[in-house]
């Protein structure tokens, strides 16, 4: 089965991204994952949002240097201010094959208006 859901962003993991291990490091993922949910949210919204929660983040996989790093984004919950969307991350190794699914979570987000206060979120446009 493949990724749920609109691809945000494609990037390339690197050797500057990477922990003790050599692995990429956990927190290079999740700003990656909150990069792609916070342009979903924001065209989804019409305008600013934040970051609030990101939940049930689950590492699956390692991701390597070289990897290809694809985030998908689908909508999962839209509130009054708020909107939840389910990011997930995928890999292509070394940029060959077939994707490999390293990490997903929910990640909401709230609307702001120019003051900085929540607003509501607009509806869906055509």
């Amino acid at each position: 089965m493949g990724p749920h859901g609109k691809l945000e962003i494609r990037t390339l993991a690197m050797p500057a991204d990477t922990n003790p291990a050599g692995d990429i490091f956990g927190g290079w993922i999740m700003a990656q994952m909150d990069i792609a949910g916070g342009i979903a949210a924001s065209a989804r919204a019409g305008g600013r949002v934040v970051t609030v929660t990101a939940t049930d983040m689950t590492f699956l996989k390692p991701v390597k240097v070289g990897d290809i790093v694809c985030c998908y984004c689908d909508l999962k919950r839209v509130g009054r201010t708020s909107l939840t969307l389910h990011v997930e991350a995928w890999v292509l190794r070394h940029g060959q094959g077939e994707r490999i699914k390293v990490t997903s979570a929910d990640i909401t987000y709230v609307a702001l208006d120019e003051a900085g206060r929540p607003r509501p979120v607009d509806p869906p446009r055509g």
